[in-house]
């Protein structure tokens, strides 16, 4: 397996100067547009339509997260069932507060992966928490990547968000590549953070940072 390159250690190969702020400002405006079109190809690619969560998918977003792949990968609960994501995705949402995505494929309207961003308390109200699963059968179609830039442009266009973390387990190399692409950089290793498979495992924290939304000058 390739070595994982976190943001710190291209900031530390490359340091030289303080960017100029407007040149920083530049830069992330262009990986943003990158970002948004490639995962609309993404979605294109994968005959992919992006649309929020709705009640009626709580079946089918129970049997997705006990799947054996997404049970292994995910750090959520398993084998849950329709109540419980119902009764969950009201918490969040009556909480801080939550946007959630699905993923459908083709003709069916059954999701075949979510995506989640829920909001932090009030000193960290520029923060939200990302999650994002897959259907075993969807993994490798550009699920996750239609699915992450659709959240990230509502992250950047409707929230004015500064800052969105995760947490992924070490070896899932797949994930690791995905958010890269999408931003995000390794902030640390935190050991045995999670039981998978009878043995406690590492995760990365990693997090995207975003510029403040600038004012409309008109």
């Amino acid at each position: 397996m390739a070595r994982l390159t976190g943001f710190a250690d291209a900031a530390h190969d490359d340091a030289v100067a303080d960017p100029d702020p407007a040149d920083a400002q530049d830069v992330q405006d262009a990986r943003t547009v990158r970002e948004r079109a490639d995962g609309r190809a993404r979605a294109a690619r994968a005959g992919v339509s992006i649309r929020a969560v709705a009640t009626d998918d709580m079946t089918a977003l129970a049997d997705m997260m006990g799947l054996p792949g997404v049970r292994r990968d995910t750090l959520g609960v398993s084998y849950r069932t329709p109540e419980s994501m119902r009764q969950w995705f009201e918490k969040q949402q009556n909480g801080n507060g939550m946007v959630g995505l699905v993923a459908t494929a083709g003709d069916t309207s059954v999701p075949v992966g979510l995506a989640a961003l829920t909001f932090r308390p009030p000193r960290r109200t520029h923060c939200a928490s990302l999650l994002l699963c897959v259907h075993d059968d969807w993994q490798g179609r550009g699920i996750g990547g239609a699915l992450l830039g659709a959240l990230m442009e509502c992250a950047d266009r409707s929230f004015g968000l500064r800052r969105i973390e995760l947490t992924v387990y070490v070896d899932n190399a797949p994930a690791l590549a995905l958010y890269r692409r999408a931003g995000f950089g390794i902030e640390g290793r935190a050991r045995g953070y999670a039981l998978r498979d009878g043995v406690y495992a590492d995760v990365y924290r990693m997090a995207r940072l975003a510029p403040a939304a600038p004012f409309d000058a008109r």
